[in-house]
């Protein structure tokens, strides 16, 4: 159950009352009308703005509307009281049974709670990734695989059908100078003194086994043979390792995606024509030429007559080129033709997750979709900026395999796929984060992944005890579902069941939001309330969590901890992260 949905529907049956004993008029537009946390807990459980929002069309003034409205509320099952505070906020307080009852939801939902179908079973398509196939992926990629892998989960949760793809931008002059890369290592494998790596093609050692493979299989056939007759293959056959490679590096970290689109497929199949005549179709399309702009010019920027999409019409800041002057498509162009795939495939609603140096290219992005799709398609672009790695403040100084860059495969040998995870969340994807390997390990509070995990291992430390101590007792989940929980009655074990209660609407508004971040700030919040009542317990024995003489009110704690290992289990299950059931050193 989502509470504050849940009495936000109970709010708008109170209020139709109202319209219909004449206080409120007929026809009300009611939809802002809304139910959230109080800003400040003291105040109540539940807060709604009715008052604030109804009151200028119903000729009240606010505090005398929000009377009305909490006189009928008043008399609502589980309300305990309504006050209202300032210019007419409605403030409510429930009974404590009601927050006893959100107990028997998780035990009997497991981590199944929290579930939702406010997606109503709608496609998504996540992007993310989508690193270019020249290499492994490298630490810079972290944040966006995780973001995207999460946030996938996330809708999954919440009802959506997602569907999570991965674009193989294998078209570009990058594959070009891969594959001379990969001629040199071939070479090389052939007993050529290559001598050094010269700039500007890719130096990473990755390759080497590349060219390997290639004179194992084919011998000196390419050694002699002009580009043009190499190259198509070693294109192919780069391409190929390099996405074993990154498979490889997402498999490690439990990324797993649905669909590898091709950029070279796509451009076979015809797929940038498709974009240009639907654009053309719609009168989208014409030849002019740019305003040189200010600053730098940007690459697709030439002084001559182009092929240019009416972007301004959608809201970007100027109308963007769709051919280079040397007859090919520019890059926008091959990622409309993407786009206008992906909507023709079913997917109205995409998200892409993207790096924070393309943040330039998101507004056109938006106005291509919108103009593909006659607006009835929709495109979420989230930016993930860089990710620092320090050790203990400092930079850190790790291998770099890869030539030039610190792989992911290095930082999850480091710290492991749990650690990373986590920790790409603990900060908004839009905010530049700070990696620290050395606190990453830290057993305190300050570590967000070991205090999450120590909660949960401390609830299954709890559960083990009480399994011994009261071995004739049923402690079984369904047992503590029916127990009675009555005994519950100290304010931190019902802020704790209050913060429990909090995990479905905290999933319905992150996924709405696009925010997967928030399910990590949602478990580090969790994690605290557990701890603060076992530090209450270690102060006050009639706190704890066992009481060996008081098998019911024991029962009913057991059945709250139960509930918090739950909770626990099902947020790091949505992010990806392993519950622990006990701490090792």
């Amino acid at each position: 159950m989502n509470v504050f949905k849940h009495f936000g529907e109970v709010l708008l049956g109170e209020l139709e009352a109202l319209v219909a004993t004449g206080t409120l008029p007929a026809g009300t537009d009611l939809s802002r009308v809304s139910v959230e946390p109080p800003r400040d807990p003291a105040h109540g459980d539940l807060a709604t703005n009715a008052a604030m929002v109804l009151a200028k069309p119903a000729g009240m003034k606010p505090r005398d509307l929000a009377q009305a409205i909490a006189d009928r509320l008043a008399a609502v099952a589980h309300v305990t009281s309504t006050n209202i505070a300032g210019p007419g906020f409605i403030n409510i307080r429930l009974h404590d049974v009601f927050w006893r009852d959100r107990l028997r939801d998780v035990l009997r939902a497991g981590t199944k709670y929290g579930d939702s179908d406010i997606g109503h079973g709608a496609p998504v398509n996540v992007e993310y990734v989508s690193a270019n196939p020249t290499g492994p992926l490298h630490v810079g990629h972290a944040r966006g695989t995780v973001v995207g892998d999460v946030l996938a989960a996330l809708l999954a949760k919440a009802g959506y059908a997602v569907t999570r793809e991965y674009y193989i931008n294998d078209a570009g002059a990058q594959i070009d100078v891969l594959a001379r890369s990969a001629y040199l290592r071939y070479r090389e494998a052939l007993g050529e003194d290559i001598g050094g790596i010269p700039e500007g093609l890719y130096p990473g050692n990755y390759l080497v086994a590349v060219g390997e493979m290639l004179q194992q299989r084919d011998g000196e056939k390419w050694r002699d043979l002009p580009e043009d007759q190499w190259l198509p293959e070693f294109r192919d056959v780069s391409v190929a390792a390099m996405m074993d490679l990154i498979r490889a590096d997402l498999d490690s970290i439990g990324v797993r995606h649905d669909v590898y689109s091709s950029e070279q497929a796509l451009i076979r199949a015809g797929g940038v024509e498709n974009a240009i005549e639907t654009l053309q179709s719609r009168n989208l399309i014409y030849r002019g030429t740019l305003e040189p702009p200010k600053g730098k010019a940007p690459e697709d920027w030439e002084p001559r007559p182009q092929l240019l999409f009416r972007a301004t019409d959608f809201g970007d800041d100027t109308d963007r080129p769709l051919q280079k002057s040397d007859g090919n498509w520019t890059y926008f162009a091959s990622d409309l033709a993407y786009h206008l795939d992906k909507y023709q495939r079913g997917f109205p609603t995409m998200i892409d997750v993207l790096g924070a140096d393309h943040g330039g290219y998101v507004k056109r992005m938006k106005a291509g979709v919108k103009a593909l799709t006659d607006s009835s398609g929709e495109l979420d672009v989230k930016l993930c900026q860089m990710v620092r790695l320090l050790a203990a403040g400092k930079p850190a100084k790790m291998s770099k395999r890869a030539g030039t860059y610190v792989t992911l495969s290095d930082l999850l040998d480091r710290v492991g796929g749990d650690v990373v995870r986590f920790i790409m969340l603990t900060r908004k994807n839009d905010a530049p984060l700070d990696f620290d390997l050395v606190k990453v390990k830290d057993e305190s509070r300050e570590n967000p992944v070991f205090y999450v995990h120590y909660a949960h291992a401390r609830c299954r430390s709890v559960l083990r005890l009480a399994a011994a101590e009261f071995a004739a007792a049923d402690l079984s989940i369904a047992a503590l579902a029916e127990a009675d929980l009555s005994p519950l009655t100290d304010s931190t074990e019902l802020a704790l069941m209050r913060t429990m209660a909090a995990w479905p609407r905290t999933v319905e508004s992150a996924a709405l939001a696009h925010e997967p971040h928030r399910l990590a700030f949602y478990l580090q919040e969790l994690a605290a309330g557990f701890h603060a009542l076992w530090t209450k317990g270690k102060d006050d024995a009639s706190l704890r969590f066992l009481v060996p003489t008081n098998l019911a009110l024991s029962v009913a704690r057991l059945a709250m901890v139960q509930a918090v290992a739950t909770v626990l289990a099902s947020g790091m299950e949505v992010i990806g992260v392993e519950p622990l059931e006990e701490l090792r050193s």
